[in-house]
């Protein structure tokens, strides 16, 4: 995972699965760097992952949670079409903004 953040707005580029065991990493570093830093927006960018299954979605709602409580927004960007057909199936795109 890459994080980048200019001007209130962090970009966090995943890449690979996005799994039970990936998803409690990258939790932990997306979770401090929120903490620490308190972005107006944090942007997931998916175009790198090829796999999620529903911990993605767990890490997508938690960390909008988390976002939510500081003041925050999340966007997830550029998810692979079964991606973005999973997200629209659990119902995420009503609390996200999906690009």
């Amino acid at each position: 995972m890459d994080i980048r953040s200019e001007n209130g707005k962090a970009i966090a580029v995943l890449t690979g699965d996005i799994d039970h065991h990936s998803a409690r990493k990258l939790r932990s570093e997306l979770d401090s760097f929120v903490i620490t830093m308190q972005p107006d927006i944090l942007i997931i960018d998916l175009t790198s992952i090829s796999f999620m299954d529903s911990s993605g979605i767990g890490l997508i709602i938690g960390r909008y949670k988390l976002l939510k409580e500081l003041g925050g927004k999340l966007e997830v960007k550029s998810p692979q079409p079964y991606i973005r057909r999973v997200l629209r199936l659990s119902g995420i795109e009503r609390i996200v903004k999906i690009l």
